[in-house]
């Protein structure tokens, strides 16, 4: 571990600086064995409890996991899934392809859905407030888990106004071709516009288990309005997604 003289940090910090350097670096590969602790203690001359201590900001930074009886171990980092504006190409979706399921396949990846719940629900205040609606107002709601290469990666609740969705597949568990977006066309909502809010936090207690997520992975949240032809906005979707499995990419022209 390299120090210098008017090196400040605590002693677990320079440790897990160093360690995390040599995974940067790939020194220490994904899914490559640490030192144990006494052999770390030793070589950096720390006593157990400050190597201890360094391997918990490790895991805290979603570096490092522990596995009972074994050891610890560099994280295992899984390829990103990218969103970006082409993945809302009316060409998709109007041609039978679900937008994730389309998505995936084009970045070599499997993609699927599993329902949680479909039902009419009093609209929460972020849900109220893009729909221009009373809080409470009933609306209705398909709660579903993304999976990508068989791993949970989103879970994504779309909100609808009643009337927008009375007498559409929305309300079964089968979408049909083209999903969602399809669905509201038919029912007369020409689709024009997306807006996305983007947030990174840490997982809740509930999100860490329904997501598998790895000590120390954060989460991001996404809030998306669609907007008709007429400016209405047909749904919102709320969406926590497993920090360690998504990537932004944007490409469009500079607004005057």
């Amino acid at each position: 571990m390299s120090t210098g003289p008017t090196d400040a940090r605590p002693a677990q910090v320079r440790l897990a600086d160093h360690i995390r350097m040599q995974i940067e670096r790939g020194d220490l590969r994904p899914g490559e064995q640490l030192p144990t602790l006494d052999s770390l203690a030793a070589d950096h001359m720390v006593s157990l409890a400050v190597v201890r201590k360094a391997v918990d900001l490790l895991k805290q930074q979603g570096l490092v996991i522990s596995q009972q009886g074994k050891g610890n171990f560099v994280r295992e980092r899984p390829s990103a899934r990218r969103h970006g504006i082409d993945r809302y190409s009316k060409t998709r979706w109007r041609s039978g392809k679900a937008i994730l399921v389309a998505e995936a396949a084009e970045q070599g990846r499997s993609a699927e859905q599993v329902i949680r719940e479909l039902a009419e629900v009093p609209a929460p205040a972020v849900v109220a407030n893009r729909l221009k609606i009373e809080i409470g107002t009933p609306v209705w709601v398909r709660r579903r888990t993304t999976y990508v290469d068989g791993r949970p990666n989103q879970l994504a609740d779309s909100y609808y106004e009643l009337p927008v969705v009375r007498g559409t597949l929305i309300r079964e568990e089968n979408t049909g071709p083209g999903g969602g977006f399809a669905r509201l066309e038919e029912a007369g909502y020409e689709l024009d516009e997306i807006s996305e809010e983007w947030r990174v936090r840490m997982p809740s207690g509930p999100e860490s288990v329904a997501l598998a997520l790895p000590p120390g992975t954060p989460v991001v949240e996404l809030t998306r309005t669609t907007y008709d032809t007429a400016g209405r906005a047909v749904e919102v979707m709320l969406a926590v997604i497993s920090g360690d499995m998504v990537e932004m990419a944007y490409r469009f022209k500079i607004p005057d």
